[in-house]
């Protein structure tokens, strides 16, 4: 299991991450290509882009399920805080 203390810096904020257990065997940037890219000095794949779309984010979840070195992780911090809903004032 991807463990967040040890993701790589390269990661965008977000739901999902890679760890240092990555062996970079590119089935992350194959499976979703929109989220993962690979960095070239480091040999490992790191998370560019968190998913937009439901789509993006099932392809995202797929890569992590299939991850043979579970280096994928998605408990990362939420890419968008969602607002508190206003109060309404009580009418006097």
């Amino acid at each position: 299991m991807a463990n967040i203390a040890r993701k790589y810096p390269d990661n965008v904020a977000g739901k999902f991450y890679v760890d240092t257990e990555c062996i970079d065997c590119d089935l992350c940037r194959e499976t979703a290509p929109a989220s993962f890219r690979r960095n070239e000095g480091g040999g490992y794949s790191y998370v560019f882009k968190q998913p937009e779309s439901p789509a993006e984010e099932a392809r995202c979840k797929e890569a992590m399920e299939g991850c043979p070195a579970a280096a994928i992780g998605s408990d990362g911090e939420t890419a968008v805080v969602a607002a508190a809903p206003e109060r309404k004032k009580p009418r006097s």
